[in-house]
């Protein structure tokens, strides 16, 4: 989502979703349920956690295995011909 002065907002965290205060309603105006409210909001900072963990977890691998590939590539160079 893009602001309206054309700049994107800050990265989405579940401390940030956690913390979220909903303005309520006016007097005499019927409003969300709070409790509702606050269940979606640790639920959606449980999923964006468990994400955060996968993108960090695959990010690591991504790295090993890259440089397991640069190593055997380099092994491979240096190896005499046959």
């Amino acid at each position: 989502m893009i602001r309206d002065d054309g700049t994107l907002p800050a990265r989405l965290h579940p401390v940030l979703v956690r913390d979220h205060q909903f303005p309520t309603a006016g007097f005499g105006r019927r409003g969300l349920d709070p409790r509702e409210v606050r269940r979606f909001l640790i639920r959606v900072a449980l999923e964006l956690a468990s994400l955060h963990q996968e993108v960090t977890r695959l990010t690591g691998e991504n790295t090993r295995l890259k440089r397991l590939l640069r190593d055997r590539r380099s092994a491979q160079a240096n190896r005499p011909p046959c």
